[in-house]
């Protein structure tokens, strides 16, 4: 990134942090550990959530697309854990998608989308006061995050994406395998057609799936783009993304040794 621009992003990321500090000092309460089974209801849905650490709000979606659940968090396939590495100074909030194979479950709807999603997580939000805070998102999440922006841009001080979903080129006719194993255990079964408009509605616009080209470049939320480089999370995507959006940094390589700590490093600095 050339140095004006991120010298520039600086600028307003301190000026938007600040702003949110003084709304977050309205919503900020104390709190004890979580209760064994935090839930809470939305539309029929049971979305499970923790909380953990006090500072300013983190919320977090983990990785593994529509079988993201805080146990994602403990794999390898989350380089950046959350919990672990920020909840010593910050409250950070990780909660389980509806009918990941976890503690979340709802229903299955032909007209469920990303915003169903975005319901819940602004639910949660809710749920516990919180009127101010950052984003996380692994995977799935980077589509949750834009689904968020969209709904309510003006709630996120910040927003972290990191390896995106989405797609390059035409969808294919047929869905994939994974996604038929997820819906097999789906209660009550959905029909085919439900499955259909589903998948229709969740994929089917391409790009980044929750958002098109002109919202990404509209967004004025700071954010953070840490690339992906395969093929659920085309490194295209992610370089498009930093192409887009107006107020961004980005990271190449962020996986593992002297990459991921000084990702983690830098995650650290954009946060504060």
């Amino acid at each position: 990134m050339p140095q004006g621009r991120f010298l520039g992003l600086r600028s307003r990321k301190v000026s938007a942090k600040m702003s949110f500090c003084f709304t977050y000092l309205w919503s900020e309460r104390t709190f004890t550990q979580e209760s064994n089974m935090p839930t809470i209801q939305n539309n029929g849905a049971t979305i499970y959530y923790e909380e953990h650490g006090s500072g300013f709000p983190i919320l977090a979606f983990a990785p593994a697309g529509l079988l993201s659940t805080i146990a994602v968090w403990d794999s390898a396939m989350a380089p950046v854990k959350p919990v672990a590495e920020w909840s010593a100074n910050d409250r950070v909030i990780v909660m389980e998608q509806r009918n990941a194979g976890g503690r979340s479950h709802a229903p299955l709807s032909a007209q469920d989308g990303w915003h169903t999603y975005a319901s819940d997580h602004l639910a949660v939000l809710d749920h516990l006061k919180i009127n101010a805070c950052h984003l996380f998102g692994q995977c799935i999440g980077g589509s949750c995050i834009f689904s968020l922006l969209k709904a309510q841009p003006q709630r996120f001080a910040s927003a972290i994406i990191a390896q995106p979903i989405g797609r390059v080129g035409p969808m294919k006719p047929e869905r994939p395998a994974r996604f038929n194993e997820w819906a097999k255990n789906l209660t009550p079964p959905p029909g085919a057609a439900v499955l259909d408009a589903f998948y229709q509605n969740f994929y089917g616009a391409g790009f980044v799936y929750s958002a098109d080209r002109a919202f990404v470049a509209s967004v004025k939320t700071p954010c953070l783009v840490l690339a992906g480089n395969d093929d659920a999370h085309p490194r295209p995507i992610s370089d498009e993304c930093a192409k887009l959006l107006p107020n961004v940094d980005d990271v190449i390589e962020w996986k593992s040794g002297d990459p991921l700590v000084a990702a983690q490093a830098k995650i650290t600095s954009f946060l504060a």
